[in-house]
């Protein structure tokens, strides 16, 4: 049975009691099953995307570009990066009009570019979208990596993906054979594609007595369940294609755990397993969160005890600020070690990786203490064979009509008022989902819109 042409509905009672724990997989990894035989066509270069979020935002006076174009200075904490001029885009001015509503929406929304209220559910989000197309090659259709429970990647249905934590288990997910063989793992996975077969008379008989809006709210939650039946099958699929090799020297490095008191050496372990997947082509796309709103972790190893949310609410004292500024240029250095890490990774055709991944940095908050999520910190980097150019800071503020400059005391340094800016968008047409477009369109991604996107951006 076709089950990607079948339109059926199915009661929630008894979908539960058949599938039990099935449905809290991760269930929209993927869209399609993969090619075989005379299906298989030659594909370019892979294009792939990573997209790392920092919570709470940053402390802004001393991150902060002031100069757009090619002759910007880089702040004192995006330093790190400066060996990464070329290949980079800082850009300043973007929001996310629908993250106005709630502080704890802007992990929510960073990637899907929704408007969430109290009782509105969540959008795709554009890694899901762009796994869409590349899961068709791919062993693993996106990876999902999280400090916390926090996840940046959304399905269709709005339903959260969960994320991995450990480094092992990471590890496992790409490069290990399935616990127990691969009889063992086909056995359970053919059982759990069974269980809807074995229930489509049931839904034939309850589809004539729903009511039309149960058969909506039914068809909304069905999705989900569809699409967990295509997984299954993919699983399947590709039990018996070869994993790709890891060496020895990989695997020890990072095949293994680490203490949250060294973030630095899981930062970079995590990076390198991200490098890896891409280097061997395992996935195409992948999220690391570095943590929620509430949830960010310290970093003892360089000084900081304090949460980064109780940073972030640091409210002008100066050793909290100094902190804060660290622990900003300490999540900055890992994501220069990650652009790094690309740069010198050979892709399929011999050239960098990082010429055809597309690395995204940043939050979906601005100021942290009052909460500001407009003029949000972003850098993006790579992506240079999928047609970006780089070596300037993109300032939307800069292009907005009313805007009268940024508050520069007299020593040229930023003052407080330029938390205003981070508080009310100077540009309310410059929407990140327009950077989120542009970068599901480099990934082949066939459409206009994305989120709340107005226009593409040129990069």
């Amino acid at each position: 049975m076709n089950y990607l042409s079948q339109s059926w509905l199915l009661n929630r009672r008894q979908a539960l009691k058949a599938l039990g724990s099935f449905i809290s997989l991760p269930l929209l990894e993927c869209m399609i099953p993969p090619l075989r035989g005379a299906e298989k066509v030659a594909t370019a270069t892979p294009k792939r995307s990573a997209f790392i979020y920092l919570a709470n935002g940053v402390h802004s006076l001393n991150y902060q570009i002031t100069k757009p174009g090619k002759d910007y200075q880089f702040s004192r904490s995006l330093k790190p990066l400066e060996k990464h001029r070329n290949v980079i885009t800082p850009i300043s001015g973007l929001h996310h009009p629908g993250g106005l509503s709630h502080h704890h929406n802007c992990i929510r929304i960073w990637l899907t570019g929704g408007k969430l209220g109290p009782s509105d559910r969540n959008t795709i989000s554009v890694d899901q979208k762009m796994a869409e197309i590349t899961a068709r090659q791919t062993r693993i259709p996106s990876l999902e990596v999280a400090i916390t429970q926090d996840s940046l990647a959304w399905t269709a249905d709005g339903v959260r993906l969960p994320a991995m934590h450990r480094c092992s288990e990471i590890f496992a997910s790409l490069f290990e054979e399935p616990k127990g063989g691969k009889t063992v793992q086909r056995r359970a996975l053919r059982r759990k594609g069974s269980v809807l077969d074995a229930n489509l008379a049931e839904v034939r008989r309850l589809e004539k007595t729903m009511g039309t809006e149960d058969k909506g709210r039914m068809e909304q939650y069905l999705t989900s369940v569809r699409e967990a039946e295509i997984r299954t099958r993919r699983a399947d699929a590709w039990l018996d294609k070869p994993l790709p090799a890891v060496s020895d020297a990989n695997r020890q490095r990072i095949n293994r755990d680490i203490a949250a008191t060294m973030a630095g050496d899981y930062f970079r372990t995590v990076y390198d397993l991200m490098v890896l997947a891409f280097q061997t082509d395992v996935t195409r796309v992948a999220t690391f969160s570095l943590g929620g709103e509430g949830q960010a972790i310290a970093i003892p190893e360089i000084g900081i005890t304090e949460s980064r949310h109780q940073l972030s609410h640091h409210g002008g004292d100066p050793g909290y600020i100094e902190k804060l500024t660290n622990y900003d240029t300490f999540a900055i250095e890992q994501f220069s070690y990650f652009l790094t890490r690309l740069a010198e990774t050979k892709d399929l055709n011999g050239k960098p990786l990082l010429g055809t991944t597309m690395a995204l940095f940043g939050s979906g908050m601005s100021y942290g203490h009052s909460h500001g999520n407009a003029n949000l910190p972003l850098v993006l980097g790579g992506g240079s064979d999928l047609g970006l150019k780089h070596g300037s800071h993109l300032d939307f503020n800069k292009s907005a009509k009313d805007f009268q400059g940024y508050a520069l005391g007299t020593d040229g340094a930023l003052t407080t008022a330029h938390y205003q800016l981070c508080s009310r968008p100077a540009n309310t047409d410059a929407h990140m989902s327009n950077l989120l477009l542009l970068m599901a369109q480099r990934m082949g991604v066939e459409t206009d819109r994305f989120g709340d996107s107005n226009k593409v951006i040129a990069l």
